[in-house]
């Protein structure tokens, strides 16, 4: 196990973005994990689900509650996510690898942009396209981080059947951590959230990705931390 620890630290090399900056991450001192993350490479997975790239990770070190289901969409409700439309999901769900020893799993949830509602503002991005992402968990016997990894992209709307708009990976990405970083809060809990972005793990171009939509290969990790009940 230390040694799969030590190769995921040193596959990575960090790098800055236009938009989004670098910063040290806040490790709470009661995280749970002591990695942020183990690469699915390294243990026979990918990080394309079937076909979209695993783009955003929530690390292990981060509160332990965000990495529960409630946590995670309580979360994203602070940054402008919601559940689906009448908690309806259309179309097949996606599946991923993340090299944990559980093979091919389901996605856990999928969450839209929800245009300043989070009650039905997810049926206006239904309508009219928006953000949204997918949420897989790192939990298997072989790499149990506890890390959440998602796939983000930008898609249009209904009518054009929410095909994923052009370079839309990238934009969804780079929105997503805009509204994460920094503090935001939900329903009582505020969160400070940190970013760092990650080469090595994610190919550059266009290979194996859905709609045959190019990426830049980089994929940002977030690091949420539970500061304080929001006044």
């Amino acid at each position: 196990m230390l040694q799969f620890m030590l190769l995921s630290l040193l596959f990575f090399q960090v790098v800055h973005i236009a938009g989004v900056p670098l910063q040290t991450p806040i490790i709470p001192m009661y995280a749970c994990s002591s990695v942020d993350f183990y690469s699915p490479l390294l243990g026979g997975g990918s990080m394309l689900d079937n076909g979209e790239p695993l783009n955003v990770i929530i690390s292990a070190l981060s509160t332990p509650e965000v990495l529960t289901e409630d946590g995670i969409i309580n979360f994203a409700k602070a940054i402008g996510f919601s559940e689906e439309c009448l908690d309806i999901h259309l179309g097949a769900p996606q599946s991923a690898n993340l090299g944990d020893g559980n093979g091919w799993v389901n996605q856990t949830i999928e969450l839209r942009q929800y245009y300043g509602n989070s009650e039905i503002g997810t049926c206006l991005e239904t309508l009219i396209g928006g953000n949204h992402f997918r949420v897989f968990d790192q939990n298997g016997p072989d790499a149990p981080s506890g890390a959440l990894f998602l796939a983000v992209s930008q898609e249009e709307d209904l009518e054009e059947a929410h095909t994923v708009i052009p370079d839309g990976y990238d934009i969804g990405r780079d929105k997503l951590v805009k509204a994460a970083i920094g503090t935001t809060h939900f329903d009582g809990v505020t969160y400070f959230t940190t970013a760092r972005n990650l080469t090595g793990l994610l190919a550059a171009g266009s290979i194996g990705v859905n709609h045959g939509i190019a990426t830049d290969g980089i994929t940002t990790l977030l690091t949420v931390t539970i500061v304080d009940d929001f006044q």
